[in-house]
């Protein structure tokens, strides 16, 4: 008898300071009962449970890169923050080219970068803390740090593996030397 493989997750990791800031709104605003996961920015909700798949996230060759937080988004029963960037977006279709013929349909659909800080609740309860979250809003930039693959367990999901970027670093200009 065949054991089903556990679909794996891939997320984008973010800077620690911004981690903290996202995560800090997660546990305040998602029902504690359903709360199994820290923030995060899904790249892709399953990706082939194969060693080729984790060999390719490890030679993968990315530098650490900024994205903007650029609005609030209302989900209907929840809340979450909009980011944009256009190397995550290059970064996106690399990976959606890789694997292209292992997407399930949920991946194939355009992207759309985003953390939840609050899912699950009435309409009511999320408008209520879109409007509390929009007074004081204003886009601001945080960093990608690497990606982190996940083992779906039905509910929590077990961190199986950390692809970190290379340095976020200023480019070096040498045109006066």
């Amino acid at each position: 008898m065949q054991m089903k493989q556990k679909p794996l997750i891939l997320t984008l990791r973010l800077d620690a300071e911004s981690q903290a800031f996202f995560g800090g709104l997660r546990q305040r605003y998602f029902p504690r009962e359903r709360n199994h996961l820290e923030a995060h920015l899904t790249l892709f909700h399953q990706l082939p449970e194969e060693a080729a798949t984790r060999q390719y996230l490890e030679e993968l060759r990315q530098k650490a890169f900024e994205l903007q937080v650029t609005c609030l988004r209302h989900l209907g029963v929840g809340v979450a923050y909009v980011l944009q960037c256009d190397r995550l977006f290059a970064l996106h279709r690399e990976l959606s080219a890789r694997f292209r013929a292992a997407l399930i349909a949920q991946d194939r659909y355009p992207f759309r970068p985003y953390i939840t800080v609050q899912n699950k609740v009435s309409p009511e309860v999320s408008k209520a803390l879109l409007a509390e979250l929009s007074q004081s809003f204003r886009p601001f930039t945080v960093a990608a740090t690497g990606m982190d693959l996940w083992e779906y367990l039905g509910g929590p999901w077990k961190h199986t593996g950390f692809y970190k970027f290379n340095e976020l670093k200023d480019e070096l200009d040498l045109s006066e030397v």
